[in-house]
């Protein structure tokens, strides 16, 4: 009798929680597509960096952000000297640090993104390549704040805080990062491309529907968020991309996305420079995925 009962009490237990997180846990979010935009207002920064070279035409740099916070990034220019160059802007997948963009392995754990090869090929094409550390990730880990704590909290608990904040305030991170970029006289202000991978894609459909002094988006295989976190949902942002090139590179069998999100996604776009690849396979593209970007650099 005392086993059944307590069989009896988990399945009970298990029932209140999914019918808590389904149906409570988690509504979506009433806001305007005026609302969004207003939540990534701030105040333009003197955007100083404190540059420190680590290779050949190669430093890592620091810089005060919006409300204070200390952002870490690094910035290559490439072998072909210019009077001015364009920029692509790399944002990395959750999870990973900027230093991805510019090597293979990090620690003996490989680059499985590729997106150093986009730099590479960026590089050839004469382009500077920048990245920073998104919140809680890299060097800028919160060990009380763990990345791990702050997607339990969003998917087993219920809230939303934490992730909505990391998500737009490494957006404004960005905006503050493109308000140095347009105080340097070498570095052309009306060439800067995004391209972000997963997390990085999610940031490169906002920042370039945000801010107009990014020209070209390159999203690889964003997820799909809901209304359940409206304020950082790309679907809600991008019909503001208007005539901005915008590829977007999709997964056929995407654990972060369905083929009907991601053509609904597309769809949602308002550019009519637009192109969608959708490549067979998992949220882990195979790296010959970086071929498609020859054409956007």
């Amino acid at each position: 009798m005392r086993t059944r009962i307590i069989v009896l009490s988990v399945s009970v237990l298990t029932g209140v929680f999914l019918f808590w997180y389904m149906f409570i846990a988690l509504d979506a979010q009433a806001m305007s597509q005026q609302e969004i935009v207003s939540a990534y207002e701030y105040e333009p920064a003197n955007g100083d960096l404190l540059l420190t070279e680590i290779a050949e035409r190669t430093f890592q740099f620091s810089y005060t952000s919006f409300d204070g916070d200390i952002v870490n990034g690094q910035i290559s220019y490439p072998r072909q000297y210019s009077e001015s160059y364009p920029v692509l802007i790399g944002v990395a997948a959750m999870g990973r640090s900027y230093v991805r963009w510019w090597t293979d392995s990090v620690d003996g754990r490989p680059t499985v993104t590729n997106v150093n090869k986009i730099t590479e090929l960026a590089d050839a094409k004469g382009y500077v390549v920048v990245a920073i550390d998104a919140r809680y990730h890299g060097t800028r880990k919160d060990p009380e704040r763990p990345l791990s704590a702050i997607m339990n909290d969003l998917r087993y608990l219920g809230d939303r805080t934490d992730y909505q904040a990391m998500i737009r305030d490494t957006v404004l991170d960005h905006r503050v990062l493109l308000d140095w970029i347009e105080q340097q006289d070498n570095l052309d202000i009306n060439k800067v491309t995004i391209a972000g991978y997963s997390m990085g894609g999610q940031i490169s459909l906002l920042l370039g529907a945000l801010d107009d002094r990014i020209s070209t988006v390159i999203a690889i295989v964003p997820p799909w968020i809901d209304d359940k976190i409206a304020m950082v949902a790309p679907k809600n942002l991008v019909s503001l991309l208007q005539d901005k090139p915008v590829l977007l590179i999709t997964a056929s069998s995407d654990e972060e996305a369905s083929g009907s999100e991601n053509a609904q996604l597309f769809e949602l776009i308002s550019s009519s420079q637009k192109q969608r690849h959708d490549i067979a396979g998992s949220h882990i593209l195979p790296a010959e995925y970086v071929d498609l970007l020859v054409d956007w650099l």
